[in-house]
């Protein structure tokens, strides 16, 4: 374990590895180049980040700027930010997702000095914005051959590549400066300003200080011991968002274990059994898809091959309950462990690279069959919870003790309140100390207070008073509450729905519910002010292919939603039976099928997958109507 009594600053996390964990020869990242994984070592990065910190030095860059970063995750943004953090500079990482508009107004709201771009397609983006940007000064290609792709005529910030800015020749007096800013940083300075997705209006700038992600960072390797310095990390999340940064970046940067980039997500497979990642942190979804593709994989066809892989599933359920529990498995079972090991979950564990010690699932509600699923094969699942401005973990899952369905133990430092909604009486307080796995309560909105709470919005103190009350607890909007002492989520506060008769309904649960459905890929819920809940449901393309012999055109077709009896009466077997795990008051009467998922795009989904209700209901506000003029039931 590290001893973090040393430092509380991001840069001298990384410092403190070659100081007192690797020599600074040993690999620190790795990525793709060509054909062949190139490694980059600590030595390197802290060279790089110091050739970077030098050119902004000596550019006029000071302790407090903003510089932005649009860009893929890879070693030139551990440069970037290494180098800016280790000046006083603040992060302010952009989703390569986002659209002009988006861009724009981050940029200016931020007010940043400089962007780093990381394609052409992005630099293409930032040039058609730059005019209205008027405090830009460097626009930082990452690519080679930028100045192929024209400026616009009216350009005021300079262009200058990457590879121009890590050659920049650092001297023993600038490393003296270097080391003077790097050391002035104070553990309450900003560190980073994280744009929050906007689910429900413009974005909101979350400061979060060097001590918001130590802290952070700490209490989680306290939470999980077993991260060391020899494991592998496969980064593919952006590290525009907290969770990645924080859960992946810096536990690294504090562990000094190695990380290796993933060339996208479309070749995550091919690069885990390339890297042989011990550790990941990933989405609910991934996992919803491994697990899809191996019940499918396992189960198709029938005969012998699927009495063994349903057989092998049950086993493992049992042994898994049975260690769970602080019990030891029979001679029997755990030869029939050994044999289910080797006939069907080893498969399984070679297409992740064989060698995952546990994945950690944040983002979104991991569902809790999901879980059981990678629980029975032998793979852990650490579910975490968190928010942008709580930087972000609150909770995550102990190593040695899996309640599924909910998101852990609170971490160390923190204190985590249920708040009645209605009455604002506090239900309960728990810490990481008070910790009883019987314990439960009831549920309302989840407050916390302690290291891990930003320090405001930026240049918003209206916005910050509306979520941090005079007693510094954080207003988080999400419905939850603790079970066998674990923290479980319901629900964000926004979007419960009240039907006609006054039944409140959280959508989340419900949606997880129909989830289980290997022919569904999103639900959205809809049913506020109405006497019955409805859906518009995305349906699973491949298997939706499969069984119909669609080819891709379907999917391309101008009708927004699919009409086809057949298809639909497909979907509605699995409706009418999975309604029966829910109230009737929380059962879908009638659905719409959409064609194609919510995108980002259309400005349906926010870069973290969350849906945007008001611009779904506002957007397919007659096919909503629609569904309460017909006459489905699934009762």
């Amino acid at each position: 374990m590290v001893f973090f009594d040393q430092f509380s600053t991001v840069p001298s996390l990384l410092r403190n590895v070659v100081n007192n964990i690797h020599p600074s020869s040993e690999t620190f990242l790795m990525h793709k180049k060509n054909t062949d994984w190139e490694e980059v070592s600590f030595a390197e990065t802290l060279k790089k980040a110091d050739s970077v910190a030098s050119f902004f030095i000596n550019n006029k860059i000071e302790k407090g700027d903003r510089m932005g970063l649009i860009i893929e995750n890879c070693p030139d943004y551990v440069y970037y930010d290494q180098g800016i953090q280790q000046i006083g500079a603040v992060n302010v990482s952009i989703y390569p997702t986002l659209s002009e508009q988006e861009i724009q107004y981050i940029i200016n709201d931020s007010g940043l000095k400089a962007i780093l771009v990381g394609s052409p397609f992005l630099l293409k983006k930032i040039y058609k914005i730059a005019e209205n940007c008027k405090e830009l000064c460097f626009i930082i290609p990452t690519f080679l051959e930028a100045e192929k792709i024209s400026k616009p005529d009216n350009l005021q910030a300079r262009v200058i590549e990457f590879t121009e800015i890590l050659a920049t020749v650092v001297d023993t007096q600038m490393e003296n400066e270097i080391s003077k800013r790097r050391l002035s940083i104070k553990p309450s300075d900003s560190s980073s300003l994280i744009y929050t997705s906007g689910t429900t209006g413009t974005p909101k700038g979350v400061i979060l200080s060097h001590d918001n992600f130590v802290q952070n960072v700490k209490f989680c390797l306290d939470q999980i011991p077993v991260i060391e310095k020899t494991d592998v990390f496969l980064s593919f999340l952006p590290l525009s968002h907290v969770f990645e940064r924080t859960a992946t970046y810096h536990v690294c940067c504090a562990q000094g274990c190695k990380i290796a980039y993933a060339q996208s997500l479309e070749l995550l497979a091919k690069n885990m059994a390339e890297i042989k990642p011990t550790v990941m942190s990933c989405v609910p979804r991934l996992l919803e898809r491994i697990h899809d593709k191996a019940m499918k994989s396992g189960t198709e066809g029938g005969g012998a091959k699927a009495k063994i892989f349903l057989w092998a599933l049950k086993t493992g359920q049992a042994y898994r309950n049975i260690m769970e529990s602080g019990g030891k498995p029979s001679l029997l079972l755990s030869a029939q462990q050994a044999v289910a090991e080797k006939l069907v979950f080893s498969k399984i564990k070679e297409k992740t690279g064989g060698n995952l010690k546990f994945m950690i699932s944040g983002g979104a509600a991991l569902p809790k069959n999901v879980g059981e699923f990678f629980g029975n094969l032998g793979i852990k699942i650490l579910e975490g919870f968190g928010l942008t401005e709580t930087s972000p973990v609150i909770s995550v899952t102990e190593y040695h003790r899996q309640v599924y369905g909910t998101v852990g133990r609170v971490i160390p430092g923190l204190e985590v309140a249920i708040q009645n909604v209605d009455t604002k009486k506090i239900i309960s307080i728990q810490t990481h100390e008070s910790f009883n796995p019987d314990f439960e309560c009831e549920e309302g909105e989840l407050i916390v207070r302690g290291h891990c709470v930003m320090q405001g919005y930026f240049n918003k103190p209206a916005e910050t008073a509306e979520v941090i009350d005079k007693d510094k607890w954080f207003h988080t909007g999400d419905i939850a509450r603790f079970y066998k002492g674990n923290l479980q989520i319901t629900d964000r506060l926004k979007n419960m729905l009240v039907n006609a008769y006054g039944k409140n309904i959280y959508p989340s649960p419900v949606e997880n519910i129909y989830l289980k459905s290997m022919k569904i890929d999103q639900v959205f819920l809809i049913g506020d002010k109405k006497e019955y809940i409805t859906a518009i449901i995305i349906p699973n393309q491949e298997n939706l292919q499969e069984k119909f012999g669609l080819n891709d055109a379907f999917f391309q077709d101008e009708a927004i939603f699919i009409e086809n009896t057949e298809i639909l009466d497909w979907i509605n077997e699995d409706i009418r039976k999975l309604s029966n795990e829910l109230a009737k008051f929380e059962r879908i009467k009638n659905f719409k099928l959409k064609r194609n998922p919510f995108s980002m795009e259309e400005g349906e989904i926010t870069p973290t997958m969350k849906a945007k209700r008001k611009v779904i209901e506002t957007k397919y506000v007659q096919y909503i109507n629609e569904m309460y003029l017909e006459t489905v039931e699934n009762d």
